[in-house]
């Protein structure tokens, strides 16, 4: 039987076919290698473009200090000077770490020597840089991008922060913008300036990894961006820079266990530093806001304790007398859920925005009573001069169920009044704290004082005794546990 003519016409079409669609794949895949090697091209040209134009904004900072030595010094029997002054120190103290000269033998004095970064931001010499890299300086020395050197005076410098700004007597200088941290995305391309080693102008890049970094223990006020552009020893005070060239953070720390780049920067977010720097240029110095209260994060257990519909806002663990929180009706036990309609994050949230409220302006807090949504508002205070220098005290309390829990409790006495620095029936005195129990899980220590229990006032043993005869569970209780001038409220659950 004769087979059909289209069965091979069909086959041979096919081939073809596939032939035809094979070349055109292969072409299309070098035209996307093609359009992706353009895509990195015009990439890499934008950085290169970012760092010519904001490079000559960017400073180098050598500052000196005189430090204090005995006028008997003596190293193993080493003269002092062969000490200091040799090489291998360098490694350890960093170049330019050095005795007096030949007639400093005697001197009770040696020099230290540091080195940081900074960025121009007006023509006629303001710089941002770090407190910590002027921290004590005797003498400050800027070199410009151009090799030119200028002694610098201190305008301000704030610790609580870590931002300083100086000046330099110079006109017509290069300088660099300051953007909004506020919108930035985490993902972001960011680019980040410095001497890092003493090497100048150094350019590395990265992406925003975190926004809102806190509790990392560097700063009073803690706001950080975290990124993974390479910082360095030398970097600290150089800029950050979004893709557009305009500085969105001052490059403060690094996370490492041997001193070098380990993937994680921090910086401080140019918003809270254009705060800090308006008000040093103002005034010389940083004048914050004050609530008067005392605050921690809630938890799912503090969210139950407190009627919560879920474990948000900041709970108020006092109010200090006729402060700004306490004229405005505020109290102890409520919790703060926004300010100013916008919704608070955590404790380290509400202290860095009120700190950088200007005293005497005018914010509404939501917050939940006892269950209740309520509005309150607040005109906000002036932060004490003595503002976060309280002492670290003893004092806490014991009971049946609270044996259970590890805690053994006494009155207070004069004598141990007197001791803690507390006042008589101000408290329970927390005597002794069981190793591994719940209540040392909980971080309470010996000599802590426990105020309240399920949120009744207590000033002895019999009223504690009331109040734990009252509650509707022993197997959960609510405390609130003052350590010095700082109290807080700690779940306790028998396990």
């Amino acid at each position: 039987m004769q087979k059909p003519i289209f069965n091979s016409f069909h086959r041979k079409y096919a081939v073809i076919c596939l032939v035809v669609a094979a070349l055109f794949c292969a072409g299309m895949a070098q035209a996307d290698e093609g359009d992706a090697v353009a895509l990195l091209d015009r990439t890499g040209k934008a950085f290169a473009s970012v760092a010519r134009k904001v490079a000559p904004a960017v400073v180098h900072i050598r500052v000196e200090k005189g430090i204090q030595s005995p006028n008997r010094l003596q190293f193993h029997g080493q003269n002092p000077e062969n000490f200091f002054n040799n090489p291998f120190l360098d490694h350890f103290l960093g170049p330019g770490f050095r005795y007096p000269g030949p007639n400093g033998r005697n001197s009770p004095q040696y020099r230290q020597s540091g080195t940081g970064s900074g960025f121009i931001i007006s023509d006629d010499g303001y710089i941002l840089t770090n407190h910590h890299v002027i921290r004590d300086a005797d003498t400050i020395t800027v070199r410009l991008d151009d090799k030119r050197e200028f002694a610098a005076e201190v305008i301000g410098s704030d610790a609580k922060s870590d931002v300083a700004l100086i000046r330099i007597d110079a006109e017509n200088l290069p300088t660099v913008p300051l953007g909004d941290s506020d919108k930035i995305d985490v993902g972001e391309w960011v680019i980040a300036i410095g001497s890092p080693f003493e090497l100048n102008r150094s350019v590395t890049v990265g992406v925003v990894s975190a926004k809102g970094r806190n509790q990392i223990g560097i700063n009073d006020y803690e706001n950080f961006i975290q990124t993974d552009a390479a910082i360095n020893p030398g970097n600290s005070g150089g800029p950050l820079l979004n893709i557009h060239g305009r500085v969105i953070g001052i490059n403060t720390a690094i996370f490492s266990r041997s001193g070098g780049y380990m993937g994680i920067g921090f910086a401080i977010p140019v918003n809270m530093a254009k705060n800090i720097q308006q008000q040093l240029m103002s005034n010389g110095k940083v004048t914050r806001g004050w609530l008067g209260v005392g605050i921690q994060d809630v938890d799912s257990d503090l969210a139950n304790s407190f009627q919560l519909e879920s474990a948000t806002g900041i709970l108020l663990t006092e109010v200090s007398q006729n402060s700004p929180a306490d004229r405005a009706g505020l109290q102890q036990g409520d919790v703060l859920l926004a300010m100013d309609g916008i919704e608070l994050t955590g404790v380290t949230d509400l202290r860095n925005r009120v700190a950088m409220t200007a005293p005497g302006s005018k914010v509404e807090f939501s917050l939940s009573r006892d269950g209740k949504k309520d509005k309150i508002t607040v005109t906000i205070g002036e932060q004490p001069a003595d503002f976060g220098r309280g002492q670290a005290h003893l004092g806490m309390t014991d009971g049946s169920p609270l044996k259970q829990m590890g805690l053994s409790l006494q009155d207070l006495s004069p004598e141990l009044a007197e001791r803690f620095d507390y006042k008589i029936n101000q408290g329970v005195l927390i005597a002794d704290v069981r190793p591994g129990s719940v209540a040392a899980k909980a971080g309470i220590q010996p000599g802590h004082l426990m105020e309240e229990i399920n949120r009744q006032r207590i000033h002895n043993m019999g009223e504690l005794q009331k109040a734990l005869q009252n509650s509707k569970s022993t197997n959960q209780i609510l405390l609130r546990v003052r350590n010095g001038q700082y109290s807080r409220y700690i779940v306790l659950r028998l396990q």
